[in-house]
């Protein structure tokens, strides 16, 4: 079935790489940026433009309300290529505003265009201390502090945002550690890494399939579970495009 599809940060490295996915599957595709440099970009990846700033809630509902989206993917984040160390301490800060702030922009006006489904990037290490592999519905760690307090109190919004604002079908994606091309890390790392190839198939299979709430989205590993999304989703984490 062909939709139309709004994807939020369309220029990041997970978006440019879900573009493509979404085009050669015959969907109808928008992608937003805040750069009007970067028009030209989304046109060669099949994507019709949107300049817009997030946090400008009016223009963003205005954005979305025109293009009529069946499913809005939300893939927003605010953080330095490459998770540059020297920059993350205050990209930390603007990330959490963009999953709070730019989330809760994003939902009213998904639901303004009457779309049926929203799809939304979240981590997946920011699970409590307890067993693991942690699974879904594991509490989230809450009572962190510092840095990683700010990281999880935007998760917590985000995912409260996506899935409780009916009648969107609210799906959540916990994504592990990224890494592949335009990520700035070439090999895995981290508990639970991730190629951006998958990580952007698995927002292209959650626009029709799994139920809505929430997936861990990782190779296997012993942090996170991935039982479900490979159930629910029919989703593999040997995933690659092949162009």
């Amino acid at each position: 079935m062909t939709h139309r599809i709004l994807v939020a940060g369309a220029t990041g490295a997970i978006g440019s790489r879900l573009l493509p996915m979404l085009r050669a599957a015959g969907h109808v595709v928008a992608g937003t940026t805040r750069s009007p440099a970067k028009s030209d970009d989304l046109r060669a990846l099949g994507a019709e433009p949107l300049v817009v700033d997030v946090f400008d809630a009016e223009a963003l509902k205005q954005a979305v309300v025109s293009f009529r989206p069946d499913v809005v993917i939300h893939q927003l984040t605010d953080l330095p290529r490459g998770l540059d160390p020297s920059r993350m301490s205050e990209a930390i800060a603007r990330n959490a505003r963009m999953r709070k702030e730019g989330t809760r922009n994003l939902v009213a006006a998904a639901i303004a265009a009457r779309a049926r489904r929203l799809v939304a990037q979240s981590i997946a290490w920011a699970y409590a201390p307890g067993d693991e592999p942690h699974k879904e519905d594991d509490p989230l760690d809450v009572g962190a502090r510092g840095d990683r307090a700010v990281s999880v109190g935007g998760v917590v919004a985000l995912e409260e945002l996506v899935l409780g604002s009916p009648p969107l079908e609210g799906i959540v994606l916990r994504y592990g550690q990224i890494y592949g091309p335009g990520t700035g890390a070439d090999s895995p790392a981290g508990a639970s890494p991730l190629h951006v190839d998958a990580a952007a198939h698995a927002a292209l299979l959650a626009v029709e399939r799994g139920a809505p709430g929430v997936y861990n989205i990782a190779e296997p590993n012993a942090y996170a579970a991935t039982g479900k999304a490979e159930s629910g989703l029919r989703w593999s984490s040997a995933f690659r495009a092949t162009a």
